[in-house]
């Protein structure tokens, strides 16, 4: 009897610093030919419909790469946590496949050649241009300014930003443009 096959799902934004899935495994990773972008409206977890909130999509960039986490799921698990994770990113985000380089564990870290990243085909949520709550990109400044005044259930757009960019400092994960919105907050 063979072991059951996980599945790899890739987090670049909540999923970071607020998974709320079981998983067996939780490794930074990176995806290439994509930029983490705030550019899609969030009506039902960091603001309302009368005063969305400003979360993060990937958007194409050939010429980049976005760091994440890459949480590894039992496969006897992955249906129903996918499912959970459907009605969480209801919101206008899709599932789709993608290529992740998995950083190496901790105890190879040491080890910077490419070798030592894994590439896998994984899981994750995009929000495409055209979707409902598509909100494509604005001047930092109109940005900022939907995001203080943006409060939903899970919380204030604002601490979205700050936790998210927290977790990617905690990750080695340098991103210009979360930096750029998360100063004028406070971090």
């Amino acid at each position: 009897m063979s072991a059951a096959q996980p599945v790899w799902l890739f987090g670049y934004g909540s999923l970071i610093f607020r998974p709320a899935i079981p998983f067996l495994e939780r490794r930074p990773a990176r995806v290439r030919g994509w930029t983490r972008r705030f550019w899609q409206w969030s009506t039902d977890h960091r603001g309302e419909p009368w005063r969305p909130g400003r979360v993060v999509t990937l958007a194409p960039a050939p010429d980049d790469c976005c760091w994440g986490i890459a949480y590894r799921l039992a496969e006897t698990e992955a249906e129903a946590i996918l499912a959970d994770l459907d009605i969480r990113e209801r919101g206008g985000y899709v599932r789709m496949e993608i290529e992740l380089e998995l950083a190496a564990p901790a105890e190879q870290e040491s080890d910077s050649s490419p070798a030592s990243s894994r590439v896998v085909t994984g899981l994750t949520y995009q929000a495409w241009p055209g979707n409902r709550n598509y909100a494509g990109p604005a001047p930092l400044a109109e940005v900022a300014a939907q995001v203080l005044e943006a409060t939903g259930p899970s919380g204030t757009n604002a601490d979205y930003v700050r936790d998210l960019h927290v977790a990617l400092n905690a990750l080695g994960a340098e991103d210009p443009h979360v930096a750029a919105l998360a100063v004028r907050f406070g971090k």
